[in-house]
């Protein structure tokens, strides 16, 4: 009875094993975590080149985000792709000149991310990411140099925090995550050279190394995804702090907007796969 017992112990570890090796051997399905936001609040402006006074006013922005597990190490390695359209309209203190702006953003995430085995339900990511940006301040009220130009390509550090949790019964997603670069390169041309004088050929001196000494950003975004059956309402808050100092400007500008936006998980699957019951699922956020 007991080498029967030892019999069937060993052919059942063997099995299990076996469809272990075979489930780890299925490539894992990795969908695709895409949200939609509009965020709205304040915008706080300094730019010398144009004017030595700070502007105030609202700001509102599109994005579009797309998370997914890679697919060398879908466990541990997530990308983050994350665009945003910007805009910004500002008054002075006298509330009679008005600064407009426009700012363009793109930025590639690769985090590393790991769960604490004494809290499962939090994970925390870290990484690196590039971006580049493009915009423009525009001061109608200025005859010489009514326009500034902002540009930039910069890579830097990112991390995040995951949190799953229950209201009641609706599932919650819990994240921060800030964003820190830490060199590249900017625009900037010198204290009241004229933009007409750069389209002349003066063209020396307009692109400048970045560091967090001469070009200080620093993203923080915290959201809360609302798990509605198949898709998720996003609630949350962003706060954008930038600084730049060269070629005798200084800009500022602090921008504050609460965010709303919907979210949604998909699998792409290839007609030659097509479904396969033993494939697991590795999600990127959820």
């Amino acid at each position: 009875m007991r080498q029967f017992l030892l019999s069937a112990i060993i052919a059942l570890t063997a099995f299990a094993a076996h469809a272990q090796a075979d489930t780890d051997s299925v490539p894992p399905y990795r969908p695709v975590a895409a949200a939609y936001t509009l965020g709205v609040g304040s915008a706080h402006v300094c730019d010398t080149y144009l004017t030595p006074l700070h502007y105030d006013g609202w700001s509102a922005a599109l994005g579009y985000e797309r998370l997914q597990a890679m697919r060398f190490n879908p466990q541990r390695w997530v990308m983050q792709l994350d665009g945003r359209l910007t805009l910004d309209r500002t008054q002075n203190p006298a509330r009679n000149a008005t600064i407009n702006g426009i700012d363009l953003r793109i930025a590639w995430a690769m985090m590393w991310r790991t769960q604490l085995p004494a809290y499962p339900s939090l994970s925390l990511y870290a990484g690196g990411y590039a971006e580049a940006h493009a915009g423009a301040l525009m001061l109608a009220r200025n005859g010489n140099n009514p326009v500034q130009a902002r540009a930039a390509a910069t890579v830097g550090v990112t991390a995040m925090a995951v949190c799953r949790a229950r209201i009641g019964r609706l599932p919650v997603t819990l994240r921060y995550q800030a964003a820190l670069p830490l060199t590249g390169a900017f625009f900037s041309p010198d204290y009241g050279e004229l933009y007409y004088e750069i389209y002349l050929g003066n063209h020396s001196g307009l692109v400048h190394a970045a560091w967090p000494g001469n070009y200080f950003k620093l993203d923080n975004t915290l959201t809360a995804d609302l798990h509605l059956g198949n898709t998720a309402l996003r609630l949350g808050y962003a706060c954008g702090v930038f600084s730049s100092k060269t070629s005798g400007i200084v800009a500022r500008d602090i921008s504050h907007r609460f965010i709303i936006g919907v979210t949604t998980e998909f699998i792409t699957i290839g007609r030659s796969r097509g479904i396969d019951p033993h494939a697991r699922i590795i999600s990127a956020i959820y």
